[in-house]
């Protein structure tokens, strides 16, 4: 069954109305017709099964079948902050990612960023990751799309970090013998029992890594530096292996 999101005003009472490229996806490309049903989501954690009435160029109109609580989201609430990596590499972390349940992505510059920032791109790039986020999501069957930020500075990403339950700073160097994810997650866990949706950023540096002065800066700033096994992993597989783990820990997993 073909899965939308579709904006909040557009579930009005009983009523669902589908525009745009979905609309012409669903009615053109899938050939739906009325009577058809398909699920609708809202983006913030709604869905809904949802009858076809009316097929316009641009718009189909349906009415809501049935309430569906899929339970499809991760009980902690993980932000994946990225400093920017080269080519489309953030593209591939943003749509991974949103399959594999992160709340959202939090891209930011560092001392080693090799990309130059362009503030006069950001407003396209940005439309691209969020239109990623949006279809990664549809496909891993998700109720909430996962908000993309803006990209930030180091210093504006400290700021951050007092706003989350636990930050995890992934670090190359504790790797080598150093604290690994696991004890960290562990004793996050056993301290904080009450908290049931714990916010949680994951910090992934760029493809030279952290600057020693950045991670000083990150344990100031409450974060922990943690280690993802003893291999050097890409940029882009970091936050994919901190995800799987945080899941894993978090009892996703089953268990």
């Amino acid at each position: 069954m073909q899965r939308y999101f579709v904006a909040p005003g557009q579930f009005a009472g009983a009523g669902v109305t589908l525009t745009g490229d979905d609309a012409r996806h669903l009615g053109t490309v899938m050939r739906a017709k009325p009577g058809d049903v398909f699920i609708a989501c809202d983006g913030a954690g709604r869905e809904a099964q949802v009858r076809i009435e009316t097929i316009e160029p641009g718009k189909i109109a349906g009415t809501v079948l049935q309430w569906i609580d899929t339970g499809s989201e991760m009980a902690w609430r993980v932000t994946v902050a990225q400093s920017l990596p080269k080519g489309d590499k953030l593209e591939t972390v943003i749509q991974k990612g949103t399959e594999a349940g992160a709340a959202a992505f939090l891209p930011f510059t560092s001392r080693r960023t090799i990309v130059q920032y362009d503030e006069r791109k950001e407003g396209k790039r940005l439309e691209r990751w969020r239109k990623i986020a949006k279809e990664a999501a549809e496909q891993a069957h998700r109720a909430v799309i996962p908000e993309v930020a803006p990209v930030c500075s180091w210093q504006q990403l400290l700021r951050s970090m007092k706003d989350y339950d636990l930050t995890l700073l992934c670090y190359e160097e504790e790797g080598r013998g150093g604290t690994g994810l696991k004890q960290v997650l562990s004793a996050f866990r056993e301290r904080s029992p009450s908290v049931a949706n714990p916010r949680v950023l994951v910090v992934v540096g760029p493809e030279g890594g952290f600057d020693p002065q950045e991670a000083e800066q990150a344990a100031a700033a409450g974060a922990a530096a943690v280690g993802l096994g003893r291999r050097i992993l890409r940029t882009e597989t970091a936050a994919l292996v901190a995800l799987a783990c945080i899941a894993y820990e978090s009892g996703e997993m089953g268990g």
